[in-house]
């Protein structure tokens, strides 16, 4: 992230996206495959480095290997062609001030209550209390149903899970760098690949 100084000279956090180019390496249609869609693949990949089948799935668009293949549904009714580099100029206009931004959290491990739901732990050390500081307590019922009701917030497995963050500012378009400042954070860590949507 960084951060820049507003009109009203408040500094103000953000975060620069790389957005583009994109090839357009797939178009669905309804006659082929029963639904409208592109499909639109992102930054550099060695050759050695990918299977035969996608290799002719990239030739087949007359383009180079590329690391990151996202599918999106929508109508373009013949405006966009296999092959074809989509540009942040085409998608992102004056008009848009918010985008949606989706993507990885960081994966964070194997995580206790205390940290994965906020949980206060037991309290003080009086009481007889020895060392259930950050313990999550009582969990189940009584005799019936003799048992944890699934959902149940315990220890487990956090982050690394799909993130969507709606209506972040945009604050700067640089088009002819396919650069996007936008205020606040985004899902992930750095260099990590993220989803646009205005």
């Amino acid at each position: 992230m960084i951060s820049v100084f507003g009109a009203d000279g408040k500094n103000i956090p953000c975060t620069v996206i790389e957005a583009g180019p994109c090839v357009v390496t797939q178009v669905r249609t309804v006659e082929t495959d029963g639904y409208e869609a592109v499909q639109l693949a992102y930054d550099e990949k060695k050759e050695k480095r990918t299977s035969a089948a996608l290799k002719g799935h990239f030739e087949k668009a007359g383009t180079t290997p590329k690391k990151k293949l996202v599918e999106f549904p929508a109508d373009f009714q013949g405006e966009l062609k296999l092959g074809d580099t989509v540009t942040l100029a085409d998608v992102i206009t004056d008009d848009v001030k918010f985008v949606d931004v989706v993507g990885t959290s960081k994966g964070k491990g194997f995580q206790g209550v205390v940290k994965r739901h906020g949980f206060a732990g037991v309290g003080g050390e009086t009481h007889g209390q020895h060392n259930r500081l950050r313990h999550p307590g009582s969990m189940g019922a009584s005799s019936w149903p003799s048992r944890v009701f699934p959902g149940m917030r315990m220890a487990g497995h956090m982050g690394n899970e799909r993130v969507k963050v709606f209506n972040l500012e945009v604050l700067k378009v640089d088009a002819e760098n396919n650069m996007l400042v936008i205020k606040g954070s985004v899902p992930g860590a750095k260099g990590s690949y993220v989803i646009l949507e205005a």
